[in-house]
């Protein structure tokens, strides 16, 4: 195969005090036309590095040290910049880690995914708004006119990564490099996204550099895999090889790293409790807008109790992230009540609700957001134990040492800023900040989606031990159904701001009954899809034209006339088990019946 990327024997390295560190060391491997390569290894150890040195994206005091970066026979280390810029816009395209970083927050979606066209083609405004929408729609985003006027700070996490991934393909380059592209996306859109990824390869012809920790997305995608560890490649060949027949020690490591905890009993009285609630945002109007009312959360009912693991699952835009902050009182539902351990929060900002922050905690799902870039890690970590503990300086420092220690997250990386940090590493720090006031309430936005497996296992291992310890009721929102029936004791699924579905893990998961549920499972890597056949394409309706009956009936195999006009209700099975159907699981559990 016709080399189109050749790296060869390419070291960088970084400023460390007086000395050096080495972050990449001496790596070489190929790019084939046509070919689609992944790179897997822990945070950290450089596996970014190389991509960001073909975009000519190192940070200002990286330094190549040796080596060379070939593409299409050119050096771009020596090529002058200009031709570089002409290449990196038009003939390659990179999908970044952290959305948030990467797109302008007082940019329209429009006009950061039209920039390319603009500047490497002759298009008019017209042609370039029309070939926006297409690629805001075929990365699954719902409303793409709509979108096209909003900012990035109005759009949830996996929104944004979609919109990077339109933004990076709407140029259809020769190299495509994708660094965790899907780790924002729920499963559903994620299977989406790699199918999307594997037409683009199959109809152009594309090369894509695809850099993950999913393993099972790795295998799903990739026809060669490359293991980076401590900045060198310890093992590479077909991916199927790899996976399957291990042969370095770190990757057989990586292979095995499945995460296994002991569930505890959730026994305890009740710490968070939420009944009937409604929330509605003003959206204003605009050229391709309508004014209207977005309903983000609809008749929602749940609650939490002491030790136990609340998972809540669901597309991007369905309301997971708004229902958290309800939770921890950031927001005022419209209508409903919040009660954490049976009293009504406090008024926002007040005493008594600053006074509530140290026992009610958050993971974000993006880390870059909640630091500051300016101040060391160790610091931030340490703030919170001064502010709520009254520690002094020193022993608040030794306990975010601590804590930091058992995230995962190396001694000599406490001293270090943010901006020099990887995105997994900067998401253990964020976990072990939330974690260090052992909050009554921990609630988990995506807490494990931008880690590698064998840190992710131990970020897990780290929940369920405070958990068992301390009683911990956990809200924890993830789009890695792995990963939640793994940690939660029931889960709960939402769709369009509702609930379709909720119940203990083994009997949702054992035997889900709204099809949404289904739809998920059906989706994530290494499952059993032969069931998606059955659903009709398309994408979540848009929160300000909801559907008047049921909220997944455009997408449902099994929709008749009255779920388009009326409402199903959450249904009980009598053990517990909760789904808002009207037709039941039997198609889905027997769909060649």
């Amino acid at each position: 195969m016709e080399p189109l990327v050749e790296i060869k024997n390419l070291s960088i390295r970084f400023p460390e005090g007086n000395s050096t560190f080495e972050a990449v060391k001496g790596i070489s491997f190929s790019i084939g036309k046509g070919e689609i390569v992944g790179v897997v290894g822990e945070s950290g150890s450089g596996k970014s590095m190389s991509a960001l040195a073909l975009m000519g994206l190192l940070p200002k005091d990286a330094e190549i040290a040796s080596g060379s970066l070939c593409f299409q026979g050119e050096d771009l280390v020596t090529m002058k910049p200009e031709k570089r810029r002409q290449l990196c816009g038009s003939k390659m395209a990179m999908v970044f880690q952290e959305p948030m970083t990467s797109l302008n927050p007082v940019l329209k979606i429009e006009r950061q995914v039209g920039e390319s066209l603009r500047i490497h083609t002759k298009l008019g405004n017209a042609e370039i708004h029309e070939r926006v929408v297409q690629a805001l729609s075929e990365v699954g985003l719902p409303d793409p006119e709509g979108l096209c006027g909003k900012y990035p700070h109005e759009l949830s996490g996996g929104m944004r990564q979609r919109v990077m991934i339109a933004q990076a393909m709407i140029n259809s380059p020769s190299l495509l490099i994708a660094d965790e592209p899907t780790t924002a996306l729920d499963c559903v859109v994620q299977a989406q996204i790699l199918e999307l990824l594997r037409n683009i390869h199959r109809t152009k012809g594309t090369s894509i550099l695809f850099i993950s920790h999913d393993l099972n997305v790795v295998r799903a995608l990739c026809s060669r895999v490359i293991v980076v560890y401590k900045g060198e490649i310890v093992e590479e060949g077909q991916t199927e090889d790899v996976l399957l027949h291990p042969k370095h020690e770190y990757t057989r490591h990586l292979v095995a790293s499945i995460p296994e905890g002991e569930k505890g009993e959730s026994s305890g009285g009740e710490i968070l409790r939420l009944t009937d609630l409604n929330v509605f945002y003003d959206v204003r109007g605009g050229l391709f807008r309508k004014k209207g009312k977005k309903h983000v959360i609809h008749d929602l009912n749940l609650s939490a109790r002491e030790g136990e693991i609340v998972g809540i699952v669901g597309e991007s835009g369905c309301g997971k992230s708004t229902l958290a902050r309800l939770a921890l009182g950031l927001i005022e539902p419209t209508e409903g009540t919040v009660r954490f351990k049976n009293a009504p929060i406090p008024e926002r900002d007040s005493a008594a609700w600053r006074a509530q922050r140290a026992s009610m905690q958050m993971i974000h799902q993006d880390p870059y957001a909640c630091f500051d870039p300016r101040l060391p890690i160790i610091v931030q970590v340490a703030e919170p134990l001064r502010h709520h503990r009254g520690l002094s300086k020193e022993a608040a420092a030794k306990a975010a040492l601590e804590v930091l220690r058992a995230a995962g997250l190396p001694a000599h990386h406490a001293g270090r800023r943010p901006s020099v940090m990887s995105g997994g590493q900067l998401q253990r720090a964020a976990i072990a900040r939330a974690v260090a006031l052992e909050p009554a309430l921990l609630v988990c936005d995506e807490p494990v989606a931008s880690l590698d497996v064998s840190i992710q296992a131990q970020v897990l291992e780290l929940l369920l031990q405070l958990r068992n310890r301390m009683k911990m009721a956990m809200l924890f929102v993830s789009h890695n159904l792995s990963v939640v029936r793994c940690i939660c004791d029931r889960v709960t699924v939402m769709y369009l701001g509702r609930i379709v579905e909720s119940g203990t893990v083994e009997a949702v998961f054992s035997r889900p009954l709204h099809p949404y549920t289904k739809l998920l499972m059906a989706s994530t890597p290494g499952a059993d899809a032969h069931v998606v056949r059955y659903y009709p394409k398309g994408a979540m309706p848009s929160p300000i034209d909801r559907p008047k009956g049921c909220v997944f009936a455009s997408r449902c195999p099994l929709a008749e006339a009255r779920c388009r006009t009326d409402v199903p209700p959450l249904r009980d099975d009598g053990s517990g088990h909760l789904a808002a159907c009207f037709s039941g699981p039997s198609f889905l559990l027997h769909p060649e019946a």
